[in-house]
């Protein structure tokens, strides 16, 4: 971009900020850099500026970067939610191109900050990730760099398995004493003071007395226990644990949004693009952009599309409701807007399609259930009621299988035994005895997991030296 260019474009921003107060976006104070593709591809791999280092994360930089380099996609956005809020605009893109993302993400920006699954996120998470990033090499000075990057293959092979309502749930199971008032008031001194503690003690490594289940209800939160009970873990190797876990539940909230996220943002990126004193050229690139953001797809959800065909229903619904629903609803009608910010301040993606997903809009969007018979695609399923119960089916725990701790004592012998909730969507067998064999990294001890296959109870398990499959 030349002088000219940036300065067009700052005043764009400074504009794009007026007009989403206007509208009532209520964003974090937002800083824009511009970046070279090389370091958006960086981030975008690694989802935070300064993150630890893995074999994983240079994967995912050449699988976009190679997407980039063939036309065959565009990082046209990339914002981090913290306090203030930073976006990063691609130095190779339009100023429209910019312009366009500098309106979408001053949404998300909005939507991050009053989203009530965003309440509890860490705001100043790119500092923690950078003190997270030095330990580790601090780790691989010590330990090696193999015997840590060993380590964190088997922790990031379960990293999904998190609980983000733990702490909440933990403070309604067990009333607050005054010892846990005054250890909760005490400032940390150091990064490092709060290390394994979550709102509760850590939980003792000894054995549980035997006439107790361990745990004594089934844990979500596979990383929490773990870093808690693993026997023979070290020091450095908990700590790993738990950084991989602060890191992946600060993401949780936007794996629970993605479709409300981005439709929101795109409502928005389209009203306050309009209310612009763009050229004729301009508006032709802006419609064709936004089009191309929007396009739905034939083989899976663009919650572009989703998302913002949904508020516009909201809105339209709620404007001007049908004599029914003003009858049996109460719905007089004139609060669209409103209803969209209630919407957006409250739900995640699973209640905004149980909610608000209509008969309509499925016809709307063609959200059938698709099959590929021979050379021809055929629909399946056209009932909308089974569609939506089915798209927020996919949305339990953001689509990874829920697995449980059923057992840290498994057959009296300090065995671990998970279980997978099993709602009629059968594991990946082979991938799940893969998975075990990392688990067994971590606990060290022969590991199982309890699920269903051809209808069928089945055991699988890893001893350290083989897999085995069990049917009860």
């Amino acid at each position: 971009m030349n002088d000219l260019e940036t300065r067009d474009l700052e005043k764009a921003i400074e504009r794009i900020w007026e007009i989403a107060e206007r509208l009532g976006l209520d964003p974090y104070p937002l800083r824009f850099e511009v970046i070279p593709a090389t370091i958006m591809y960086e981030f975008g791999a690694y989802g935070l500026p300064g993150r630890f280092a893995h074999w994983t994360n240079g994967r995912a930089y050449q699988q976009i970067k190679t997407m980039y380099d063939y036309g065959l996609s565009k990082i046209y956005e990339l914002v981090v939610n913290t306090n203030p809020s930073y976006a990063f605009l691609l130095e190779g893109n339009t100023v429209l191109q910019n312009k366009l993302v500098a309106a979408h993400v001053v949404a998300h920006c909005d939507f991050f900050k009053n989203n009530a699954y965003f309440a509890n996120t860490n705001r100043q998470m790119i500092d923690a990730v950078s003190i997270n990033a030095e330990r580790i090499r601090r780790y691989e000075f010590q330990h090696g760099h193999d015997e840590v990057e060993r380590f964190l293959d088997s922790v990031l092979s379960i990293q999904e398995h998190v609980d983000p309502h733990l702490s909440m749930r933990r403070a309604v199971d067990r009333p607050e004493s005054a010892e846990d008032t005054e250890t909760a008031r005490r400032p940390r001194e150091t990064p490092y003071d709060d290390l394994f503690r979550l709102d509760a003690p850590s939980p003792s490594v000894e054995s549980p007395p035997a006439a107790r289940r361990f745990p004594e209800e089934p844990e979500k939160d596979l990383l929490h226990f773990l870093a808690g009970h693993a026997p023979d873990l070290k020091t450095w190797q908990r700590d790993i644990i738990m950084i991989v876990r602060s890191e992946m539940l600060y993401f949780v909230p936007q794996m629970q949004t993605k479709i409300m996220n981005e439709g929101w943002a795109s409502y928005w990126h389209a009203r306050i693009m309009r209310e612009l004193d763009l050229t004729q050229q301009e508006y032709v690139e802006f419609a064709h952009l936004h089009a191309s953001v929007l396009a739905p797809s034939k083989r899976s959800l663009n919650p572009y599309y989703v998302g913002f065909k949904m508020f516009e229903d909201i809105e339209r619904r709620w404007d001007n409701p049908s004599e029914e629903e003003r009858r049996e609803l109460g719905r007089p009608g004139g609060e669209g807007r409103a209803k969209i910010f209630e919407v957006r301040s409250q739900e995640s993606d699973a209640s905004f399609i149980r909610n608000y997903l209509t008969r309509d809009l499925v016809k709307e969007l063609d959200l059938y259930i698709y099959k590929l018979e021979g050379d021809e695609w055929k629909v399946v399923e056209k009932d909308w009621e089974k569609i939506r119960d089915m798209i927020v089916a996919s949305m339990t725990n953001f689509g990874n299988p829920y697995i449980v701790v059923e057992d840290g004592d498994y057959r009296r012998n300090r065995e671990l035994l998970l279980r997978h909730v099993y709602e009629g969507q059968e594991l990946d067998i082979e991938y799940a005895e893969r998975t075990l064999q990392h688990v067994y990294n971590l606990w060290r001890r022969p590991v199982h997991i309890a699920t269903r296959l051809n209808d069928k109870d089945i055991l699988l398990s890893f001893d350290g030296q083989k897999n085995e499959r069990h049917i009860a």
